[in-house]
C-alpha cells in the first residue's frame, strides 16, 4: 500500500439500497471532491464547515449524474486521520458504480482491503488491538460479541497493556541502574524489591492472561465435536443446537458420512460446532471415511460433546469411544440421550470417566437448555465484566502475552537467584516486546497484513 495515494471506496454494502457512501480519504480528497461535487449553495466542498453536510450535484464529464449530500472531515479529527470526504449518493447498483468511477477519475484509486482502517493505524488513531476489534465488530452476531468488541474498540486492552508496560519500563530502568553503577547504588530498589515488582507484575499479566478463555468463547468460538456410535441422537442434538434442521436425521444407522460444521451461538459462547459420522468397525468404504475423519477431528477439539444411548446397555463401541476421547486434551461433556426411554445404559461407566455429565432427550428436547448452560458455565468467567474489564479476544494477543509472562518469569527467576541483573534485563526487555506486539508498536509487517486483509474493502 502507498499512504500517499488518495484512495476511494464504496463503504456501504454493494446492492440496490436507498443509500451508498463513499468514503475518499487522504491528501487529495477535497480537491477530488471538489472536481465531482458541485454544492446547491454555490460553495466549494473546500470551503464547507467540517463536520457538516452540504446538498448538492455528483458530476462526471460535466455532467450530473445523481444529487446527494457530501461531508469533509479535516485531518487529524477523521476516522482515518486524514483529511476526508464522505459523499452519500443514491444506492443503485450502476448509479453507484457510475459515482464511484468518477471519484476514480478525478485522481483517487481504489482502496485495498482494510486500508481505511490500516490507515487510522498507522496514522496513530487506532491500537492494533482497537483495529481487531473494530472487525470483530463488524463481523458480530450475538449480543455478547457485539459488547465485547465495543469495549475492546474503547481501549480496554490497550490501557491494561500500557499499564503494566510502564511498570516494566520502570523496573528495567532499575534494573540497568544497578547494572551499569554498581558501585553508586543508583537503583532506587534492593534486588528483593526488584522481585517483588516483577512477581506483582506477572500477577498481572496473568490475570489478563486469564481473560482469553472467556474472550476466546465469545468472540473466536470453541472447535467443538460432537461424537459418539450410530443412532445415538448426534445429528438430533446438532440440529437443536444449530436451530434448524441442517443434518439429515434418520433412525437408520450410517447416515451422517462426512463432516458437518456450523457456527453456533449459544447465550455468550460461540461454538465451532462439528457433527461427525457414528464411530464404528465398518467394512463400508464411504463410512470408514467418515470414521476415520471424526477420529481426526478429536484431536482438534477444545470441546467434546460425547453422545450415549439411555435405552441400550454400553457395549464395546461406546467403550472404545470412551478411550479415544480421554486420550484427548480437550473439555469433555458426556450426553446420555433418549431420556424419554426406558434407561438400559450403565450411567456408573460414563461417570467414571466424565468429569462433566448431562442427562437429555433430543427429541422432545427435554435438558437442552440444560445443556447450553453447562456450557456456558464451562466458558465464561462471570467475574469478568465484558463491557468493563479489558478481555483478550484472539489468539494472536493470547500469544504475545504468553511470551510476554515467560520472559518476565524468566527475569523473577534470575532475580531471586541473584544471577547477574543484565540476565533479568535481557528477558524484560523481551517480555515488553512482547507486550507491545498486542498493540502494534513492534509488530511485523506479515501480521499486520494479515489482520487487515480479513477486513472489507470499504473498511
Amino acid at each position: 500500500m502507498n499512504f500517499y495515494d488518495t484512495v476511494a471506496a464504496l463503504s456501504s454494502p454493494a446492492g440496490k439500497g436507498g443509500v451508498a457512501v463513499i468514503r475518499i480519504s487522504g491528501a487529495e480528497a477535497v480537491v477530488i471532491a471538489d472536481r465531482v461535487f458541485k454544492c446547491a449553495s454555490g460553495k466549494r466542498v473546500s470551503e464547507l464547515s467540517p463536520n457538516f453536510m452540504a446538498y448538492g450535484s455528483i458530476i462526471s464529464d460535466g455532467k450530473a449524474i445523481d444529487d446527494g449530500l457530501i461531508v469533509r472531515f479535516a485531518a487529524p479529527r477523521s476516522f482515518t486521520g486524514e483529511d476526508t470526504v464522505e459523499i452519500n449518493c443514491h444506492g443503485g447498483i450502476y448509479v453507484t458504480e457510475r459515482v464511484l468511477s468518477a471519484v476514480f477519475a478525478a485522481g483517487a484509486r481504489p482502496a485495498q482491503a482494510g486500508e481505511f482502517t490500516r490507515r487510522a493505524f498507522v496514522n496513530g488513531k487506532l491500537a492494533l488491538s482497537q483495529a481487531e476489534a473494530l472487525g470483530n465488530l463488524l463481523e458480530a452476531r450475538n449480543d455478547a460479541q457485539l459488547t465485547l468488541a465495543r469495549s475492546a474498540m474503547g481501549g480496554k486492552i490497550k490501557a491494561a497493556c500500557d499499564g503494566i508496560y510502564k511498570k516494566l519500563v520502570s523496573l528495567v530502568s532499575q534494573v540497568y541502574a544497578r547494572v551499569d553503577y554498581p558501585e553508586e547504588d543508583l537503583a532506587d530498589m534492593s534486588a528483593d524489591e526488584m522481585a517483588a515488582a516483577a512477581r506483582e507484575i506477572l500477577a498481572d499479566l496473568e490475570k489478563l492472561q486469564s481473560t482469553y478463555k472467556t474472550g476466546h468463547a465469545m468472540m473466536e468460538g470453541v472447535r467443538t465435536v460432537i461424537c459418539g456410535k450410530p443412532n445415538v441422537g448426534k445429528s438430533s442434538i446438532y440440529n437443536l443446537l444449530v436451530g434448524y434442521d441442517a443434518a439429515i436425521v434418520t433412525e437408520i444407522e450410517g447416515t451422517t458420512r462426512d463432516l458437518i460444521s456450523e457456527t453456533v451461538s449459544l447465550g455468550r459462547v460461540t461454538l465451532r460446532l462439528v457433527d461427525t459420522a457414528g464411530i464404528r468397525a465398518t467394512s463400508d468404504r464411504v463410512e470408514s471415511i467418515g470414521v476415520e475423519r471424526a477420529k481426526r477431528s478429536l484431536a482438534d477439539a477444545e470441546l467434546i460433546l460425547a453422545v450415549f444411548d439411555n435405552s441400550r446397555p454400553l457395549d464395546a463401541e461406546d467403550l472404545e469411544i470412551m478411550d479415544e476421547i480421554n486420550r484427548q486434551n480437550a473439555t469433555k461433556i458426556a450426553i446420555i440421550n433418549k431420556n424419554d426411554e426406558n434407561s438400559m445404559i450403565s450411567e456408573n461407566e460414563i461417570y467414571k470417566n466424565f468429569t462433566h455429565v448431562i442427562k437429555i432427550s433430543a427429541k422432545n428436547e427435554y435438558n437442552i437448555e440444560e445443556l447450553k448452560d453447562l456450557i456456558e458455565e464451562l466458558y465464561i468467567n462471570e467475574e469478568i465484566d465484558v463491557s468493563a474489564d479489558a478481555v483478550l479476544i484472539n489468539a494472536r494477543q493470547n500469544a504475545s502475552l504468553s511470551l510476554s509472562s515467560k520472559h518476565l518469569s524468566l527475569a523473577l527467576d534470575a532475580l531471586e537467584l541473584g544471577l547477574s541483573p543484565d540476565l533479568a534485563g535481557v528477558d524484560i526487555e523481551l517480555a515488553m516486546s512482547h507486550l507491545a506486539e498486542i498493540d502494534g508498536r513492534e509488530v511485523g509487517e506479515d501480521i499486520v497484513s494479515e489482520i487487515f486483509s480479513h477486513f472489507c474493502v470499504g473498511k
